[in-house]
């Protein structure tokens, strides 16, 4: 299936999406982070330690009174250097696909729209998304996925198959870095349109040769979410 229809229909109905996270842009700021290595502060010793980098970020939040930082949907990141998971065989993976939103853990995650569960998973090996939820969503006979991963053990442990969650209900939480991958708290969101048979999963971060088919198979998460125009405000 090709994504430039499901992009029109994002668009379409954005009106009606329910916000995935609290966020009001009359009274909440939202920083722009940028993992690149166009950012000189952020050093390998830095993104390399946990507790150094969930200092880097939480600093970078108390500054002005963020709510939460944002970005990294076609982002060529550094961070992932220093994890051995993204050190696939000929060529690495730096190439991120969806959105992170950083903040507090336990922060609520919402149903932007009604969708069934489409599969869930632990993943659990150190850089990956721990605790993932996949749904499965159709707008005018199209179908399409979001995936949402970091999240907390408890949001998928009494989880069925095919179970629908509605709009605006609580599907998740941000979760700690023990249940999350090993990350500062976040939310990873990713629209796919084709989950190639896979359950609980699917790559969040490919190779700087695959950048055209995966982000044409995954299109821009702020169709749905609508938070980038505020970033850095």
């Amino acid at each position: 299936m090709q994504s430039q229809p499901v992009i029109q229909l994002l668009r379409k109905y954005a009106p009606t999406f329910h916000p995935v996270v609290a966020f009001s842009p009359a009274t909440d700021r939202l920083r722009l982070m940028n993992f690149t290595a166009a950012n000189k502060t952020l050093t390998e010793d830095i993104y390399s330690n946990l507790s150094s980098f969930s200092e880097y970020i939480g600093t970078l939040l108390k500054s002005n009174h963020y709510k939460y930082g944002i970005g990294g949907y076609d982002e060529q990141r550094v961070i992932y250097g220093a994890i051995q998971h993204f050190d696939t065989p000929a060529e690495p993976r730096r190439i991120h696909l969806g959105i992170d939103i950083w903040g507090p853990v336990d922060t609520p995650v919402f149903a932007f729209m009604g969708g069934s569960i489409h599969s869930f998973a632990f993943n659990k090996n150190n850089g990956d998304y721990g605790a993932t939820l996949v749904l499965l969503h159709q707008l005018d006979g199209f179908a399409f996925y979001t995936l949402y991963g970091h999240i907390s053990m408890k949001d998928i442990e009494n989880l069925s198959g095919a179970q629908y969650l509605n709009r605006g209900q609580t599907i998740g939480h941000f979760g700690p870095p023990e249940e999350n991958g090993g990350w500062p708290p976040h939310l990873h969101f990713q629209v796919i349109i084709d989950m190639e048979l896979k359950e609980g999963d699917y790559p969040g971060v490919c190779k700087l040769s695959e950048r055209d088919k995966y982000l044409h198979n995954c299109p821009d998460p702020d169709f749905i979410l609508q938070m980038m125009q505020y970033a850095g405000k």
